[in-house]
């Protein structure tokens, strides 16, 4: 199987070079094209745009950084439309619920198949082929993506209508940044009442609340080590895309919109490109 890559950020990078080591073939475009180049030493071919991308292979992924970038990809000049016809279109980047409809649309009326694909899951879960993937729209181009989607993930949701992965990933990520913030400040709060921030975690990690993000984040958090395996500034995205989910939706969501004016404060801050786990620095 041949498939189409485009965006090579942090994880697309990591997602397309388990594509390539799993023996498949993959073409990759990124807006900067010298971010190929790593993957060329993996064995990609390059497409010099997103339509000879799509040109050249029956599927193409993308993994964009925002609704923005995945709309320019799509409906630009040389982009995915100019050659979708007759093939299949998954969109893995986190959008909202909207942008996801309008590029489903416009790729079905344009000949192609279109599936949303966001994922659960930063940096390392990619790079290990552990992410969790909340797919939805056309359900067989959902079963012949599959063999990918084993590489990629863990675990593959099919969530139904194209919309739903969409919403399915901003409510995850927005209890996911919630929760980062309450970590924060519980961490310093320790430290400011004298009490040790590493016992801290060892407790939590012991009790009801343990998690994957606590054990991951808190040591490099107790060093003040923000290495980006998720960048604040798409944390941040993600939390105001699920705010206006929960408006659409008369959702009142009071401990949500703080943690977004958390990550709003730390990327003014200067903190976007760092891991969102940065936002602890708001606290100091």
């Amino acid at each position: 199987m041949e498939i189409g890559f485009l965006g090579l950020g942090i994880m697309g990078k990591a997602m397309s070079i388990n594509l390539l080591r799993h023996g498949f073939k993959v073409t990759v475009w990124n807006r900067t094209l010298s971010k190929c180049d790593e993957l060329v030493e993996h064995g990609a071919s390059v497409g010099e745009t997103p339509a000879a991308v799509v040109k050249k292979c029956k599927y193409t992924i993308a993994m964009l950084s925002d609704p923005s970038a995945a709309l320019s990809v799509v409906f630009d000049k040389d982009g995915v439309l100019e050659e979708i016809k007759g093939k299949g279109y998954i969109d893995m980047s986190t959008v909202d619920a909207e942008t996801s409809i309008k590029i489903s649309e416009a790729i079905k009326a344009n000949g192609g198949d279109f599936l949303e694909a966001p994922v659960s899951g930063s940096k390392k879960p990619a790079e290990d082929g552990q992410l969790v993937i909340l797919a939805a729209g056309h359900k067989e181009l959902y079963e012949e993506a599959l063999p990918a989607f084993d590489v990629l993930g863990k675990k593959s949701f099919f969530l139904g209508e194209v919309g739903d992965g969409a919403k399915m990933k901003l409510v995850v990520n927005m209890v996911m940044g919630s929760m980062m913030n309450a970590f924060s400040e519980g961490l310093t709060l320790a430290e400011k009442s004298g009490l040790s921030p590493g016992t801290l975690l060892d407790v939590l990690d012991l009790g009801a609340i343990s998690n994957g993000m606590f054990k991951l984040k808190g040591p490099s958090m107790l060093k003040n080590s923000y290495a980006p395996a998720f960048p604040l500034k798409h944390q941040q995205k993600d939390m105001r895309l699920a705010l206006a989910l929960g408006d659409e939706n008369a959702v009142p969501m009071p401990v949500a919109a703080a943690a977004n004016e958390a990550f709003k404060k730390a990327r003014s801050m200067g903190l976007g490109d760092l891991d969102f786990s940065a936002v602890h620095e708001t606290l100091k």
